[in-house]
């Protein structure tokens, strides 16, 4: 695997079960992210807390790392729709009580340059 692209991988890997361990740390913010019809919201919480556990462990693997990659971009398309919620309706980032307007619309404009991040370092390496 490139060396830049390997880096590529262990950091989206880490920032990933980073953000896994926020939600158990905000969880409560990103609560509020769900519309009020949603069901089960902590729980909702807690369970892609978890999911971002697996799969950011999964990356690391050869053997899970492309399957993962794929599974994380589709997360990441499922979560969306939290991100877009909160930048309509102003809900601050998790950890703050307040999040300019600007912040909050870059989490869903920052989301297909993750996709494309996850896709293209869990890519099978040529130099096998």
């Amino acid at each position: 695997m490139h060396v830049l692209r390997q880096i590529g991988l262990y950091l989206f890997a880490a920032a990933f079960f980073y953000a896994g361990v926020t939600h158990f740390i905000y969880d409560h913010g990103f609560a509020q992210m769900l519309p009020s019809w949603v069901p089960l919201k902590l729980e909702l919480i807690y369970v892609t807390g978890i999911t971002e556990w697996l799969l950011a462990l999964l990356l690391i693997f050869p053997q899970t790392r492309r399957a993962a990659g794929f599974a994380t971009a589709i997360f990441l398309v499922l979560v969306l729709p939290a991100n877009i919620y909160a930048a309509i309706y102003g809900i601050p980032a998790p950890w703050s009580e307040e999040t300019s307007l600007a912040a909050l619309w870059v989490r869903p404009l920052f989301q297909p340059l993750l996709i494309w991040w996850v896709i293209t370092v869990s890519k099978d390496s040529k130099h096998r």
